[in-house]
């Protein structure tokens, strides 16, 4: 790393219990990598092998805390 490449430095939140990184220039925001994970478009994987009993019954399962 040269001297002329952008680093992120630490600085300092008053009142805050932890300390806030800047930026690094070319990266995603914590909110914009979080939405990339979170995302409601995604398909799950293709079943494989042969079903069983209770297959459907537990892909239509959602944990009560999802809702």
């Amino acid at each position: 790393m040269t001297e002329k490449d952008p680093r992120q430095r630490v600085e300092r939140v008053r009142g805050a219990r932890r300390a806030r990184l800047t930026p690094v220039p070319d990266t995603l925001t914590d909110s914009e990598a979080e939405a990339t994970l979170r995302a409601k478009d995604e398909r799950p994987a293709p079943p494989t092998g042969t079903p069983g009993a209770n297959d459907d019954r537990l892909r239509r399962d959602v944990p009560p805390h999802y809702e």
